[in-house]
């Protein structure tokens, strides 16, 4: 397996967790009263465009040639820092 193929499979794994996050979530703004589930919707709202731009990153890395990649390598790993950290803050909110 290249180097390449191990990060987008880090970066899908990352991915994957995100979503199934997401779907827990989903099922705590259909219990919540309807006060909270306005709030819970926006912060859901803002997870799923985390995890869609994620998703754009790596596609952006998959289509890029082998020699590309190590190039964008440092730019997708500050992208999906900061993706990550905003992921995780609106994530936070919902316990």
């Amino acid at each position: 397996m290249s180097m390449k193929q191990a990060y987008q499979e880090k970066l899908q794994a990352r991915l994957d967790e995100w979503s199934a996050e997401i779907k827990k979530l989903e099922a705590k703004v259909s219990e919540a009263q309807a006060d909270s589930k306005i709030e819970y919707e926006k912060h859901l709202r803002g997870q799923r465009e985390h995890r869609d731009a994620a998703e754009t990153k790596l596609k952006e890395l998959r289509d890029a040639g082998d020699d590309a990649w190590q190039d964008m390598k440092a730019g997708l790993d500050n992208a999906w820092d900061s993706i990550s950290g905003a992921f995780s803050k609106a994530a936070e909110r919902f316990k």
